[in-house]
């Protein structure tokens, strides 16, 4: 006797017994098809089977028939095929949203789970692992976000592995930053910072593992050093955001989980479109992948309010994430920096800045520039050159009949020499009248 045969003996006993307490007036019609599971139309049917023919020894009339919703062996031999040919390794899940996204597939995730496990390609997954007690979600969007690297091969067409940086809202899961980078390190952590807060605002707390780019940690594995700050820890104090450290992977469980999601369909999708750079991997990532990624995994914050403030007008992100190094200024109004020589060029805030202490702003473009306290004293491209009005110092040279020009104060009682047009180059002005000319140029006419 077969499985089917045996139930439904069974539910033909049950029904006898709940039929005979009904007859005894024990039991309402409805309390009746309450405790059979059934419907009140259809206990009337079968009541009314039962007293014209006893079931005939048929108790179910479906046993034995093939269902008007069964799939067809060429749809199921379709669907095989497909997994097997386009998209093996996906997971179910993964492979069903495709599947019905871009293949016309219409049956549920739960048969089309059935089928791949009859045929063997797919196996049961099995679940454990210690028992940890969960951490709360902060109730409000901006309250805290994640970031952290995840090192896997990510483009399969490449031989070697590349980072992913997350940076991820602890709320909502809501992924505000995300791309791939040769190597994690202070660059890429200032970039997924400068994408979420132009996008979002400033947040309250940084959640991040104890990475060198994050903290100072003397001893590996030990506590980090708060009185001595990483690039990093200097930008987010001058942002007023908290930096807070994890100390186990398991305290970056959410990371460590939207990774694992990350990392089973992420690379599957980037070969399925034949990306084989980082380049054409961003674009698709931002383009096609995180409005899918956000709109499937993110959730309802216990808060609909936000945590997120708008960035004052006041701060300049690009100076603010962005490497700074103390330097002092040579003879020759020069200042040495990773291999660059940096000319200061002249101007009106001093005669010159020989063993002035300066500061270089390094940015995520490798542009540079020097400041003097607040004041930015000379803008540099990533040769070093200078740039002045977008143009750097060599392409001025090539055009020395257009360079800028500065008319000469006639107000300060001055005569101009004999120049072309009666203009007066600024800087042959100041080494010839001193500070007498400062004083009366930005009082006039400058």
């Amino acid at each position: 006797m077969n499985k089917a045969k045996v139930i439904e003996g069974v539910c033909q006993m049950r029904f006898e017994d709940i039929y005979d307490r009904h007859e005894q007036k024990r039991l309402t019609c409805e309390e009746a098809a309450e405790l059979l599971g059934i419907s009140i139309k259809t206990f009337y049917r079968k009541r009314q089977r039962y007293e014209e023919e006893d079931f005939n020894g048929v108790f179910d009339r479906r046993i034995g028939k093939a269902s008007s919703h069964r799939a067809a062996g060429s749809e199921v031999t379709s669907l095989i095929r497909l997994y097997s040919e386009r998209y093996r390794g996906f997971s179910v899940k993964h492979f069903h949203e495709f599947a019905i996204r871009e293949e016309g597939v219409k049956r549920s995730y739960s048969w089309t789970k059935n089928k791949l496990l009859e045929k063997g390609l797919i196996q049961k997954s099995t679940r454990g692992g210690k028992h940890r007690l969960r951490r709360e979600r902060k109730p409000m969007r901006g309250m805290m976000i994640h970031q952290d690297g995840s090192t896997h091969r990510w483009i399969q067409a490449l031989d070697y592995d590349i980072d992913l940086i997350v940076t991820m809202d602890d709320a909502s899961s809501d992924i505000t930053s995300c791309f791939l980078v040769p190597e994690e390190g202070t660059e890429s952590t200032f970039r997924g910072l400068k994408e979420t807060i132009q996008q979002y605002g400033l947040f309250c707390s940084f959640y991040t593992d104890r990475g060198s780019h994050y903290f100072y940690t003397p001893e590996a594995g030990g506590r980090v050093d708060r009185s001595r700050m990483t690039q990093v820890g200097r930008a987010l104090k001058q942002l007023g955001i908290k930096h807070i450290a994890a100390y186990s992977p398991e305290a970056r469980g959410r990371s460590e989980r939207m990774f694992g999601t990350l990392q089973d369909r992420l690379p599957k999708e980037l070969a399925l479109r034949n990306i084989t750079t980082i380049e054409e991997a961003n674009r698709y990532i931002q383009e096609e992948y995180l409005p899918r990624h956000n709109a499937q995994f993110t959730v309802q914050p216990l808060s609909p309010e936000t945590a997120f403030t708008p960035c004052p007008a006041t701060i300049s992100l690009n100076d603010v994430l962005c490497i700074e190094e103390e330097r002092t200024v040579q003879r020759d109004n020069t200042v040495r920096y990773n291999g660059f020589i940096l000319q200061i060029p002249q101007n009106e805030y001093r005669y010159h800045y020989v063993k002035v202490p300066v500061t270089v702003h390094e940015y995520l473009d490798h542009t540079m520039a020097m400041f003097y306290g607040p004041l930015c004293i000379g803008r540099y491209d990533q040769q070093g050159q200078i740039i002045v009005n977008n143009k750097t110092k060599n392409d001025q040279s090539k055009k020395r009949s257009k360079r800028s020009t500065t008319p000469f104060p006639t107000s300060v009682g001055l005569q101009p020499p004999s120049v072309g047009n009666g203009d007066y180059l600024y800087q042959s002005f100041m080494k010839k009248e001193g500070s007498y000319a400062i004083k009366h140029f930005n009082k006039s006419d400058r």
